[in-house]
């Protein structure tokens, strides 16, 4: 049996501060000599790395659905043996999505803290919070209020809040994370960042007693191990070599950890440095990420595109995903207009837009099962291929995003989390057929 303080964050909406607020609570913890882990709920890349590097320790996804509920429960209680406090981000508002951040909360007996941007109001976060405990209903931990004014605002604000213990405040911020069109900016990009890290620990006033006044959630960590089965050697002895870079960053950890336990060895080589593939890969994999921020140097690194081209030649497994799609094709339109020439494996052009042109939770159906995973991108592909099968929205179950197949690459905006159906993940990494 493990125990830690845990709590789930979540927020009205997006754009509350979530992922600044946990940060900087992570942060503020760990200054105070507490042993902390982070998780974000649902698909996420880009906030995971900047709380990552708050909290010092990677960070994984929780999904009922994406992940399920026993591998949820299995790193909920690993990470309690190791650690004093378990914070979960949660996404967008607090019952947006099914399943939700509050279903995800209920699942484990998790109590919510609730984050309020509060720079138009006062007296109202009150009913806010209130109003978010009894819709649920959820266990409410406590409200952090975001971006006050002054001591008199803050005043305000605990005047208006009734039986919820506010854990901490804080003022609005002359430092902040930067964004882009996917979300915020990678920690590797942000000059300072840990500088901006410690000055927001230092920013949000937090009740300490308020904070100790949550009581430790037991975990049975026996029972979530016995409900893991050990994963097939399906790539026993393979050497899996994957793209990582700023051009390619979004990788799941778990999706790491499932193909080691699969038994592949993996090596990581860089695009950008114009790193040719491993002479010696059984398998290749081109995870997404933000090629349309290189493309200059990736159309220029030709003994990258040479080895790519010689890998496809040879017929070795090739998974393109999303960014790595875009690169594979034939040429890239940038922001500005400008087509850039890429690997030409697959035919086509991408051109990136302004809008979004693919979100949400999809499913692919293959001969091994159901794989689970998600989308999210800015541009589309513009191609003759035909794809040899869709994907299914899980919001609707209207068609998804399509997967190509020439020879042994496989190529889709879909991002699969491989432990949804390892034996598929195999499948793409071997010569087989996926559906």
């Amino acid at each position: 049996m493990s125990s830690a303080r845990i709590v789930l964050i979540s927020a009205i909406a997006s754009g509350q501060g979530k992922t600044t607020v946990t940060a900087a609570l992570a942060r503020k913890l760990i200054k105070q000599g507490l042993r902390v882990r982070v998780f974000k709920t649902g698909p996420d890349y880009l906030d995971p790395m900047i709380l990552q590097r708050a909290s010092g320790a990677e960070v994984y996804a929780l999904d009922l659905w994406m992940v399920g509920l026993d591998d949820c429960r299995r790193l909920l209680a690993k990470a309690a043996a190791e650690v004093d406090v378990i914070l979960i981000e949660g996404v967008m508002g607090l019952y947006d999505g099914n399943p939700c951040s509050a279903d995800l909360a209920r699942a484990f007996g998790v109590p919510v803290v609730v984050v309020l941007d509060a720079a138009k109001m006062a007296q109202t976060v009150g009913a806010i919070v209130l109003g978010l405990q009894q819709y649920g209903p959820v266990e409410m931990a406590g409200v952090i209020v975001n971006r006050v004014a002054s001591a008199s605002h803050a005043t305000q604000i605990t005047q208006g809040i009734r039986d919820i213990r506010l854990l901490a405040t804080m003022p609005k911020l002359q430092a902040s994370l930067p964004e882009r069109h996917l979300g915020l900016v990678q920690p590797d990009e942000i000059a300072e960042v840990d500088q901006i890290l410690d000055q927001l620990a230092d920013q949000i006033d937090l009740d300490m007693n308020a904070w100790n006044s949550i009581p430790p959630i037991m975990l049975e960590q026996s029972l979530a191990a016995a409900q893991t089965q050990p994963t097939a050697q399906l790539l026993a002895g393979k050497n899996i070599a994957i793209a990582r870079d700023a051009a390619f960053a979004f990788v799941y950890h778990a999706n790491l950890e499932c193909l080691r336990a699969a038994g592949a060895q993996l090596h990581f080589f860089s695009p950008l440095n114009d790193e040719p593939v491993p002479a010696d890969a059984d398998a290749v994999y081109i995870p997404g990420g933000y090629p349309e921020l290189h493309c200059a140097s990736l159309s220029g690194a030709q003994r990258w595109q040479n080895s790519m081209r010689d890998a496809y030649a040879k017929d070795v497994p090739i998974l393109a995903e999303c960014g790595g799609m875009m690169v594979v094709a034939e040429t890239l339109k940038d922001a500005q207009g400008k087509v850039w020439p890429m690997v030409g494996l697959l035919k086509g052009e991408v051109v990136m837009q302004t809008k979004l042109a693919g979100l949400g939770m999809q499913a692919l159906e293959t001969l091994d099962g159901e794989l689970r995973g998600h989308a999210f991108h800015y541009s589309t592909l513009i191609t003759d291929a035909e794809p040899i099968a869709q994907t299914v929205k899980r919001s609707n179950g209207a068609q998804g995003e399509a997967v190509y197949k020439q020879r042994a690459l496989t190529a889709t905006y879909f991002h699969a989390y491989f432990s949804s159906c390892p034996a598929a993940m195999a499948r793409i990494f071997s010569k087989d057929e996926l559906s």
